[in-house]
């Protein structure tokens, strides 16, 4: 499993779970995983389409995926990722 640190802007989401231990080999199967089990961060996650919200910022073990393999970068049980959602205000 993978662990996914989830920031606070997700956590009211994710029923305040700090953190959570994923299954999947990839970024992506890792986070149609956890949109499964807190079907509630979906809106902020994927855009209307159903694709991934290029609004988010995804890091594996501190690397952006769009410097690896993006959706398709694998990972395992010895991996962090974290989700980043894009904050807009000013």
């Amino acid at each position: 499993m993978t662990a996914v640190r989830i920031p606070p802007v997700l956590r009211a989401s994710a029923n305040g779970a700090k953190n959570v231990d994923i299954d999947g080999s990839t970024v992506r199967e890792v986070i149609a995983t956890f949109i499964a089990t807190y079907p509630a961060t979906e809106g902020q996650l994927r855009a209307p389409d159903g694709e991934f919200n290029r609004f988010v910022n995804v890091f594996v073990n501190g690397t952006d995926i769009r410097h690896l393999q993006a959706l398709d970068t694998p990972v395992s049980e010895r991996d962090q990722l974290v989700l980043l959602p894009a904050m807009a205000g000013g």
